[in-house]
Order: C-alpha cells, then structure tokens, then sequence
C-alpha cells in the first residue's frame, strides 16, 4: 500500500546516516504485511558539512514536518544536488518516508521537496519493530504522515490493492492484541 525505506547496512537494524548510506532497503507496507521491494546498494562516500563529527543518534524518533514555501522551493530547484544525495532520492522515487539514524538539514529539505517523509531513529532500532508500527497506523491511524500517505495512495491507485501474501514476505500486526 505504501513504500517505506531503510538506511541499512545489514538489512535489519537502522544504522546509517541518510547522506553518507551506502545501502536502502524498501519495504511495502500494508495492514499486517510487509514484501521487500528493493535494495539500494550506493558507492560508500565521506561526509562533509557541520555534522561529519557528530556521532549517530540514540535518542527517539523524530519526525520532521516541513513546510516549504514556494519560494524555498524554488531555491532548493535551482541548487545543484550533491552526487551522493540525488542517486539515493532517484531511488526513492515513490517511497512515502525514509528511516533513517541521522539525516541533514539540506537531504531533510530535499527528501520534503521529493514528498518523502525524513524520519529520525535512534541507533539499533530494528527495520521489523518499525514496520510494525508502520502496519498499525494503516490499521488503526495514530501517525500523521502515514495518514497523508494512505489518503495519497488511494487517490492515485487504480484499484484496491489486497494484501499479497509472498515467499520473502513479513506478516506484521494489526492489533495490539498481537503483542501477546
């Protein structure tokens, strides 16, 4: 129903920086199933600008809201993107939000302009405990931006899409109940 990514080395925690991530995994997501789409391998690049020193976050998540205005944009349109940053948003293309340890301030405004939703997780926290939660909210609501992604999904689907149950497939919750 909606694509989800990862920033992921090894494919089952979020552990990379947005912009200096060598591999994104894709996800699926639907009420109480997840089929890995894809996974994005990128050439390992340094990182550069105010937060190349600082150390990967352990706090919670955070969800950027930007709203940007046309005349940000507009700025943002006319500046060229950095090498290691476009081939991750070409990517991406389609995804409703990216998780990831640490994203910067120009990656955050880009993946907004994109229509991705940047979302900040502390350091370990697993890809499957993270689309389990995104498989709640399409079930019982609760995040705003899955929200905005479902109602974006519906407008443009051209029909109702089942949940498909496939071999590499992860069946998720849809209840707390199931946390028994």
């Amino acid at each position: 129903m909606i694509k989800v990514a990862f920033a992921s080395n090894d494919r089952v925690n979020v552990n990379l920086h947005f912009g200096a991530a060598d591999t994104l995994v894709v996800y699926d997501v639907s009420p109480g199933y997840a089929e890995l789409l894809g996974v994005g391998e990128f050439v390992k690049v340094n990182m550069k600008g105010e937060n190349r020193f600082k150390s990967l976050s352990d706090e919670q998540t955070n969800v950027i809201d930007l709203q940007l205005s046309a005349e940000e944009l507009e700025r943002l349109a006319a500046k060229p993107p950095e090498d290691k940053v476009i081939a991750k948003l070409d990517f991406l293309d389609g995804c409703s939000a990216i998780y990831a340890a640490s994203i910067g301030t120009s990656s955050i405004k880009r993946l907004v302009a994109a229509g991705i939703q940047p979302i900040i997780v502390g350091t370990g926290q697993t890809i499957e405990d993270l689309l389990n939660e995104v498989s709640l909210a399409l079930h019982c609501g609760g995040l705003s931006w899955v929200e905005r992604a479902r109602a974006k999904a519906e407008r443009t689907a051209q029909a109702p899409a089942a949940p498909r149950e496939a071999a590499g497939g992860l069946r998720l919750m849809t209840s707390i109940d199931e946390l028994e």
